[in-house]
C-alpha cells in the first residue's frame, strides 16, 4: 500500500501521461475577467453550456467596463440557461464593477482578495490563481472530491471541499497542482465516472483504494 505522498506522486505522473495537454474546459480566451465570469456561471452547470452561453454574453458585453454598468435584466436573459440566473447575473455584474473600480481592471492574485468578489468561493479562486497566475492551487470540484476519495487520499464519505483542499495541498507537488486538477476532470469524465466507473482497465486501478477494497 502506498503512503499518501507516494500515492500523490504516482497519480500525478500517470495522469500526466494520460492527459499531457489537459487544460481548463472553460473557453475564456486567456482573459482573466472572462474566466472569473465563466467560473461563477459554471456552478451547477456544465462547462459546455457555459461556453455556449458566453459566446452571446461576451459579444454583448466584451469588457469588464461594459458588464459593470449593464442593465441587470439583460444580463439575466443571457445567462438564464446556466440556471440560478438572477443570482449569477447580479454576481457577475457586481464582480465586474469591483474589478473596474477597486482593482483597475486587473484581477488580483491573492486568495483573500479574490474571495471579495460576489459568488467567488475557494474553488473559483483556486481556478483563477492556478490558470491565470500559475500559482499552486487545488480546485476541489466534484470530480476531484470523488476521485481522490476513491483513490484513498481520504475516506470516500468526506465531501468537505475546504478540508479536502487542505489534505491534498501537501500531497500534490505545488508545480503540478493546477494541471493535476484539470487532468482529474478529464479522467472523471472518461474513466472514473460518478456512476459506473470503468475500473476494469483503469490505469490507476492498482493504486486505487476503492478498487483494491
Amino acid at each position: 500500500m502506498l503512503s499518501p505522498s507516494e500515492l500523490g506522486l504516482c497519480a500525478v505522473e500517470r495522469l500526466k501521461v494520460l492527459y499531457p495537454d489537459a487544460q481548463c474546459t472553460l473557453d475564456a480566451d486567456r482573459d482573466p475577467w472572462k474566466l472569473l465570469v465563466m467560473g461563477r456561471l459554471s456552478a451547477q452547470c456544465t462547462d459546455a453550456r457555459v461556453n455556449i452561453v458566453c459566446k452571446d454574453l461576451f459579444a454583448r458585453f466584451p469588457t469588464p467596463e461594459s458588464m459593470a454598468y449593464a442593465d441587470l435584466p439583460e444580463i439575466e436573459a443571457l445567462v438564464r440557461p446556466c440556471g440560478f440566473y438572477r443570482a449569477k447575473a447580479a454576481n457577475i455584474r457586481d464582480s465586474s464593477r469591483i474589478l473596474v473600480e477597486q482593482f483597475g481592471g486587473r484581477l488580483p492574485d491573492t486568495m483573500e482578495e479574490l474571495l471579495r468578489f460576489p459568488g467567488v468561493g475557494r474553488k473559483i479562486a483556486n481556478l483563477l490563481l492556478g490558470d491565470v497566475y500559475g500559482k499552486p492551487a487545488i480546485v476541489t470540484d466534484t470530480h476531484c472530491i470523488r476521485i481522490c476519495g476513491r483513490l484513498g487520499f481520504y475516506p470516500e464519505s468526506l465531501k468537505d471541499p475546504v478540508r479536502i483542499e487542505q489534505i491534498l495541498i501537501p500531497l500534490i507537488p505545488r508545480e503540478e497542482s493546477a494541471a493535476f486538477c484539470h487532468r482529474i476532470v478529464d479522467f472523471g469524465r472518461d474513466v472514473c465516472r460518478a456512476q459506473s466507473p470503468r475500473c476494469e482497465g483503469c490505469p490507476l486501478a492498482d493504486i486505487c483504494a476503492h478498487n483494491l477494497n
